[in-house]
């Protein structure tokens, strides 16, 4: 084992130590800590200012104006942030929520509790506002922490984790400042993907790029999600203005998010001046309209670069479709399982498309932009997921707990199930 890879162990060692003295504190003090890092990012508000405008001047000709959109910190950001925060620590305690209970036999009761995961290792491009989301999302929910954000926020990064870990070990002395690892790397990152032992899920915000490379080089499941190609369908009894304002939010309101409309699917009998006046109201709010293989031949705009593609920038493709079936069957096939939106006074057209449409987030009449932890009341999130298993769409506290079996007996034992009479009587929770 080479000196970085023990490292990188003891870093993922330390942290399920902090974490396991962090859940045996009652919930009281969880909350403190997260209170107390709130206060914090607004107290901080300049430093932290000063450290990103430095990131940004760095950043600034070197990276995408997505990504460089994705690190800009402002004044309104950071209080959304200590907003979100201390959201999360309203919320109802996580840990050892019971979840079912039994008598399995007449003095033996089997209880199903929530209980956290254990270890996270969370790796983000380009984004320092989802350093202290991620953080206050594990303590809240008594995970350890290992965190490696992009080069790019290397000095927001560092002041953020400063005054989390701070905070930790001010309201906690117990748990100490290990609880939460900030990984400044590349290598260290390839030395922790190998610790399928002590880190229990990776959660990588990124490129496409990144979330492949981290799922071809770890054995330590992967939750995420590499692509955001979110659709609106405009149906044919939508209500125009709505289309027009729904459309002009998903891709205007910020361009560069992953919950961002990329593709406007649009029924074939609004042909004509209905679909003028989108296409006009987008290219009045400064997007750039691209063309599927009918729309630019009907419509005559450029084509767009594939029919599966994600901008992250202030461009959209636009498409006809000549059914809601055609509308699902599209998104099933160039989609990423994202959020995807139709826009109907059609009920029974809408809840068939919320019924059938096979995404984390499926929509009727709101912008697809509402796809996110904060909007959805979850405080913050870790990441939206695509994937099946275990958390789909944000994924905030909820998303960080397992469950235990917790079983309370009086003396039984088994003896070939002869030595026991099960009952299996399903019991009250509380």
């Amino acid at each position: 084992m080479t000196d970085h890879e023990q490292s990188a162990r003891d870093m993922a060692v330390k942290a399920r130590q902090a974490s396991r003295q962090l859940q045996v504190l009652p919930t009281e003090a969880r909350v403190a800590i997260l209170n107390r890092i709130a206060d914090s990012i607004e107290a901080q508000e300049a430093q932290i200012m000063a450290e990103n405008v430095q990131d940004v001047e760095a950043a600034t000709g070197r990276i995408s104006d997505a990504l460089l959109q994705r690190l800009v910190l402002k004044p309104s950001k950071l209080k959304l942030l200590a907003d979100g925060i201390r959201a999360i620590a309203k919320q109802e305690e996580p840990i050892g929520r019971p979840l079912s209970k039994m008598e399995v036999a007449d003095g033996l009761v089997l209880e199903k509790v929530t209980s956290p995961i254990g270890v996270l290792l969370i790796i983000f491009e380009a984004r320092p506002d989802a350093l202290p989301q991620i953080a206050s999302l594990a303590i809240r929910s008594g995970n350890g922490l290992l965190l490696k954000g992009g080069k790019e926020a290397v000095r927001s990064n560092a002041i953020l984790h400063r005054l989390i870990v701070a905070a930790v070990a001010e309201v906690a002395p117990s748990v100490g400042c290990d609880l939460i690892g900030l990984v400044t790397s590349r290598e260290a990152v390839d030395d922790l993907l190998k610790l399928h032992d002590v880190i229990d899920l990776v959660i990588p915000r990124g490129s496409n790029s990144l979330v492949s490379y981290i799922q071809q080089h770890t054995k330590i499941p992967v939750l995420g999600h590499a692509d955001g190609i979110c659709h609106i369908y405009v149906d044919s009894a939508a209500d125009l203005d709505k289309a027009v304002r729904i459309c002009v939010d998903a891709k205007v309101d910020y361009p560069a998010a992953c919950n961002a409309v990329e593709k406007v699917l649009v029924h074939e009998s609004l042909a004509g001046e209905k679909l003028d006046t989108l296409l006009k109201a987008l290219q009045g709010a400064g997007v750039a309209v691209h063309g599927g293989e009918r729309a630019a031949a009907v419509l005559g705009l450029p084509a767009a670069p594939a029919p599966r593609h994600e901008y992250s920038s202030m461009d959209v493709t636009l498409e006809l479709v000549p059914s809601l079936d055609a509308a699902v069957d599209h998104i099933h096939k160039y989609g990423s399982g994202h959020t995807e939106c139709i826009i109907t006074e059609d009920k029974q057209a809408a809840e068939e498309f919320l019924r059938r449409v096979d995404s984390a987030c499926v929509f009727h009449n709101a912008s697809t932009r509402f796809a996110d932890g904060y909007r959805f009341g979850l405080g913050a999130e870790v990441g939206i997921s695509t994937a099946r298993i275990h958390a789909r769409g944000p994924v905030g506290v909820e998303g960080l707990l397992t469950t235990r079996w917790l079983m309370r007996g009086t003396g039984q034992t088994v003896e070939k199930d002869k030595g026991v009479a099960y009952t299996h009587k399903p019991l009250p929770l509380h």
